[in-house]
């Protein structure tokens, strides 16, 4: 049984090798995506940890979205995503601030999608807190509660963790993917949202393989 169970792993890491080589041989470091040195703590260590850093007033992670959710949505569970507003102004703060305060009132899901429409296709100037909290109340979130959990030290402190590790990663344009911690891919190097895609893949594949076989 044991020698069976060998054989098993040995071959889903064959597997994954093959699978890996197939999707895109051709993807390079320094062309498709850049090594971040050094490289960042990931939050779990036995899954392969993907970020995408955006801002809400961003027309390409606007548009990036249709693309990604599906991608997220049928993401396997070896895969942690999440999201990491970049903060390189005062707009961009007001922007995270909103974000993670929906975050913490349970309103991100049904929200996220929303906020991108009202300022993309609508044009809703979403500048200010005052206007913030009226368009989360829609989503039952009284304006007071809104603007005290906005301002609040777990807000506070997430949105400069943010700020922190945007840093960190080598980030100065949106929309952009970190995977594991180690791998930075740019619109610029993807030059196609699909083809974005494709990399995470890749590089995905190329992390799996390392935590099946430490």
């Amino acid at each position: 049984m044991r020698q069976l169970l060998v054989w098993v792993a040995f071959f889903t890491v064959l597997s994954s090798g093959i699978a890996l080589a197939e999707q895109s041989p051709d993807f390079k470091e320094g062309v498709d995506y850049q090594l971040i040195k050094p490289a960042q703590p990931t939050d779990d260590p036995d899954r392969v940890e993907v970020v995408e850093i955006f801002w809400y007033g961003c027309p390409h992670c606007y548009q990036f979205e249709p693309t990604l959710a599906p991608w997220v949505t049928s993401a396997p569970k070896d895969i942690n995503f999440y999201r990491l507003p970049a903060v390189f102004n005062d707009l961009w703060e007001i922007h995270a601030r909103a974000y993670f305060t929906a975050d913490v009132l349970d309103v991100l899901e049904t929200s996220h999608t929303a906020l991108f429409h009202a300022m993309h296709t609508e044009r809703k100037r979403m500048n200010t807190v005052k206007k913030l909290s009226a368009f989360y109340q829609q989503y039952g979130i009284e304006p007071e509660l809104f603007e005290k959990t906005y301002h609040s030290f777990v807000v506070n402190t997430r949105v400069a963790r943010a700020q922190e590790m945007v840093q960190r990663y080598g980030v100065t344009g949106v929309p952009a993917m970190v995977v594991e911690g180690k791998y930075l891919i740019t619109g610029e190097m993807a030059k196609s949202y699909g083809n974005m895609l494709k990399i995470i893949d890749f590089l995905v594949a190329k992390e799996r393989l390392v935590k099946n076989n430490p």
